[in-house]
C-alpha cells in the first residue's frame, strides 16, 4: 500500500519540472535590453498642445484679431456696441490729427530751414557783389583771390542761389525794383534797359529784388 506522505512528493516532484520552465522561460529586468531612439519633445505650446502657432503670418494674426473682435461685439449689448463704435471713432480721429500734426511740423520745419538759409544768404550777398565788381575789373583771373571767389560761389551754388536780372527782359515788379525810369522812343512796353545791382533768388523765394533802369514808352 502506497504512503500517502510519498504520493503527495511524487505530485511534488512532477510539479517541480513545470515550475522549473516557467523560471527558466521569465525574462529577468537585467536581460531586457532598452530600446534606443531619439528624444521626442512635447511641445508646451502651438498646434500639437492646442495653444496659439508661433509662424502665424501678420495677415493671419489680423484676421484672428478681427474674429476675436467680431465675437466680443456680438456677447455686447446694442448700447455697448454704439460705445465701441464711437471709441473707435475717436481713435480713427486722434491717428487723423496725430498724422496732419506730423505733416504740419515737418512742413514747419521745411520753411523755417528756407528762412535761416535765406537770412544767411542775403547777409553774406555784399560779399558776392564785391566778387563780381572784382571779376568785371579783371582782379579775379588768377591768383588766390580767383580760388577763394570759385569755393564762395560753389558755396552758393549748395543752395540753389541764382541770379536774376537781365538786361532786356520784361520788367517785373516781382523780381525787379525799378530805381530810374527812362523815356525811349518805340519802346512799347517796360523793360530792364540795365541792371544796376543783381538779384538773386533761392530757390521759389526772392531775397533780393534786381535794382534795375526801366525803359518807358516815350
Amino acid at each position: 500500500m502506497a504512503d500517502p506522505n510519498n504520493d503527495n512528493g511524487n505530485v511534488d516532484d512532477a510539479q517541480d519540472p513545470q515550475v522549473e520552465g516557467d523560471a527558466t522561460n521569465a525574462t529577468e529586468p537585467e536581460d531586457l535590453i532598452e530600446a534606443e531612439g531619439p528624444d521626442v519633445e512635447v511641445p508646451v505650446d502651438g498646434p500639437a498642445a492646442g495653444g496659439p502657432a508661433d509662424d502665424l503670418s501678420p495677415e493671419d494674426e489680423a484676421l484672428l484679431a478681427d474674429a476675436a473682435s467680431g465675437i466680443a461685439e456680438d456677447r455686447l449689448s446694442p448700447s455697448d456696441r454704439d460705445l465701441v463704435a464711437e471709441m473707435r471713432m475717436d481713435m480713427l480721429r486722434a491717428q487723423a490729427e496725430l498724422v496732419n500734426f506730423r505733416k504740419r511740423v515737418e512742413r514747419d520745419r521745411d520753411a523755417n530751414r528756407e528762412v535761416v538759409i535765406a537770412e544767411v544768404v542775403r547777409a553774406l550777398l555784399p560779399a558776392l557783389d564785391d566778387l563780381n565788381r572784382a571779376e568785371a575789373h579783371g582782379d579775379l583771373t588768377d591768383g588766390p583771390m580767383h580760388v577763394i571767389a570759385q569755393k564762395i560761389r560753389g558755396g552758393f551754388d549748395r543752395f540753389k542761389l541764382v541770379q536774376i536780372g537781365e538786361k532786356g527782359e520784361s520788367f517785373d515788379p516781382n523780381v525787379h525794383e525799378a530805381i530810374v525810369q527812362l523815356p525811349t522812343p518805340g519802346a512799347t512796353s517796360q523793360t530792364v534797359a540795365d541792371v544796376v545791382e543783381p538779384g538773386y533768388k533761392l530757390g521759389d523765394r526772392v531775397i533780393r529784388a534786381a535794382k534795375v533802369a526801366v525803359a518807358v514808352p516815350a
